[in-house]
C-alpha cells in the first residue's frame, strides 16, 4: 500500500492511511458516531501520541488497557467514546496478532475471492457486515485489492461511480457527494419510519 487517500482531509493523517494497512483498518473501526474526518485522523493521532510514525498491532495489543484508554482520551480525544474505542482497537490488534502475526495486510493479501475477503473482514472485532463491505469497497476502489468478485461481495458499496461511503471519497467534491447521499438516506429512513406509524 502506498497511495494517497483523502479520508481524514489532513495531509499527514491521509499519508499514514495510504501507506499503513493497520491505520486504514483502525480508521474504519473508528468511523462510527463521529464525523468521518475525525475517525480517519484517529490513527495518525494515536501514532503521534505513541511517538511512532506508524501503528504496530503487537505494541498496541500489549499496551496496558488503562494507559491506552488514557492515550485516546487526552484532549483532543480520538473519538467521542475514547474508552470503548480504545478497547475495540486493542481487541482488533490482538486478533491481528493471533491470526495474522500482527500484519493487517495479511487479511486481504492472499484472499482469492471477494466472498473470502468479506468473510475475513467480518471476522475482525468491531466489523459488522456493513463496515466490512465498505472497507472491502475501499480496498477495491482505492487500494488496488481486486480478488475475483470483490465488487459483488462489497454489495452496493462496490458499485462504480457511486457516492455511498468512504470508499468513494477522493477529495472535497466526492466528500460532498457522499455527505449528500447519506443525508438523503437518513431523510428516506425518517420518512419511512413516520409513514409506518
Amino acid at each position: 500500500m502506498d497511495v494517497t487517500l483523502h479520508l481524514a482531509q489532513d495531509p499527514e493523517a491521509d499519508e499514514l492511511l495510504g501507506r499503513s494497512p493497520l491505520a486504514a483498518l483502525v480508521g474504519m473501526l473508528l468511523d462510527q458516531q463521529v464525523p468521518m474526518e475525525w475517525a480517519f485522523k484517529g490513527p495518525w493521532t494515536i501514532a503521534q501520541r505513541l511517538g511512532a510514525d506508524d501503528l504496530d498491532a503487537q505494541e498496541i495489543a500489549a499496551t496496558d488497557p488503562e494507559s491506552f484508554a488514557a492515550l485516546l482520551s487526552a484532549k483532543p480525544a480520538v473519538h467521542r467514546y475514547p474508552g470503548s474505542m480504545a478497547k475495540r482497537i486493542q481487541q482488533l490488534c490482538q486478533y491481528l496478532v493471533d491470526h495474522y502475526d500482527g500484519d493487517a495486510s495479511a487479511v486481504w493479501r492472499d484472499a482469492t475471492t471477494g466472498g473470502e475477503l468479506l468473510s475475513r473482514l467480518e471476522s475482525l472485532p468491531g466489523f459488522g457486515r456493513q463496515k466490512a463491505q465498505i472497507f472491502l469497497a475501499l480496498l477495491g476502489k482505492q487500494l488496488g485489492v481486486h480478488p475475483t468478485g470483490w465488487r459483488e461481495a462489497a454489495g452496493s458499496y462496490g458499485d462504480p461511480d457511486s457516492y455511498r461511503s468512504v470508499a468513494d471519497i477522493k477529495g472535497p467534491d466526492s466528500l460532498a457527494k457522499v455527505r449528500a447521499h447519506k443525508q438523503e438516506m437518513k431523510a428516506a429512513a425518517k420518512a419511512a419510519k413516520a409513514a409506518g406509524k
